[in-house]
């Protein structure tokens, strides 16, 4: 097994409220829909209070190319990845004693919301004093489900490698990708909801001695984990590659397809612990909005109450994409955790696809 030991984010630094970008939609999109007035109402409807962005609200007013789209993308991912490793590295919350950037050994990069060769761990390398031997590992294209996936990629990696210290790096920023001209209602449900994060886990093996540097009393030990493709899926969610960018494509249907698709998955995969979703305690989920923490309840069972942290998340700061179960996760460290209680780490992603990892808090 591995352990998560600490967690460090990083915020962009524009604030904007949930009603500054109810204007900003009705201006951009009133001309293109007569019901403008009753489509706005999925800005309050997906109980989002606030969002950080790259960018100041001036900057999405006026049209940008690509090429300038992805340089901000850069030069953002470097700044803010450089500081959520070291929030990570240097946790007054999770560590004891700062734990030496020569000592990891690979970093795992999720990103799909820019494009950078070399990719951004390289360029933070040349930022932050790690080891020229620290190895790479960039993820791209997994979206949503991005976050789980890299933990689950680094706890196989700690599998392999017990004395291990790696990162997990989820940088994204999804505003960026913005689209002004495209006036479709995939487009107005992404800006109601996406917004920008930056999260980094430090992940390490079973033979790594934590009892020196690591403060907290129970940590999440990850014990197994499961990636599941559904066939044929392409249009439920992921991009439209075209010469100005990114497009979103977001289905309507994905609290449905959840629903007659995800409990079967999870149960296949708790059956092979002998464990049922009523043995979770504690569901990290990934909150890709309102409709989809309240798909999770109502098929697997659980209360709302175990989707507390992801319902804050997503208040607070909206669906960051593949960071956003890494600030979840964060949320549940601080928590005081019973030694041996488990939990359900979950996030769904482009493919159509969905990312398990199952975790058991101890000593």
């Amino acid at each position: 097994m591995s352990k998560v030991m600490s967690v460090g984010t990083a915020s962009p630094q524009f604030l904007l409220t949930q009603d500054q970008t109810v204007e900003f939609a009705q201006e951009l999109f009133s001309e293109s829909f007569r019901d403008i007035n009753r489509l706005l109402t999925v800005f309050s409807n997906g109980q989002i209070k606030q969002r950080n962005f790259a960018k100041g609200m001036s900057w999405f007013q006026t049209d940008h190319s690509f090429a300038e789209k992805n340089d901000a993308y850069i030069e953002q991912a470097v700044q803010l990845g450089s500081q959520a490793i070291v929030s990570c590295l240097t946790s007054h919350t999770y560590l004891m004693e700062n734990v030496p950037y020569e000592e990891i050994e690979a970093i795992f990069f999720i990103s799909t919301s820019g494009l950078s060769t070399p990719s951004i761990e390289a360029r933070i390398m040349n930022e932050l004093p790690f080891s020229p031997h620290t190895k790479r590992i960039p993820i791209w294209g997994l979206g949503c489900a991005g976050g789980a996936s890299g933990l689950a990629r680094a706890h196989e990696y700690c599998t392999a490698f017990p004395k291990a210290k790696v990162l997990v790096l989820s940088v994204e920023l999804c505003s960026l990708t913005f689209q002004r001209n495209d006036r479709s209602k995939s487009n107005l449900i992404g800006t109601s909801l996406f917004a920008d994060g930056v999260a980094c886990a430090l992940v390490v093996g079973e033979e790594v001695d934590t009892r020196m540097w690591g403060k907290l009393s129970t940590v999440p030990r990850m014990v197994d984990t499961q990636s599941t493709l559904m066939p044929n899926s392409e249009d439920v969610m992921g991009w439209d590659v075209k010469d100005e960018g990114l497009y979103v494509v977001f289905s309507k249907d994905i609290p449905t397809i959840i629903g007659s698709w995800l409990p079967m998955q999870v149960e296949k995969f708790l059956s092979k612990h002998s464990l049922h979703t009523t043995d979770m305690k504690h569901f990290i989920a990934h909150p890709g909005g309102k409709k989809v923490l309240d798909a999770y309840v109502d098929s697997l069972g659980f209360t709302a109450q175990m989707i507390q942290h992801s319902a804050d998340v997503l208040h607070e700061h909206g669906n960051m994409s593949s960071a956003t179960v890494l600030y979840v996760l964060d949320r549940f460290m601080r928590d005081d955790i019973r030694e041996n209680e488990y939990g359900l780490l979950t996030a769904l992603g482009p493919g159509f696809s969905s990312e398990l990892v199952l975790m058991r808090w101890e000593a």
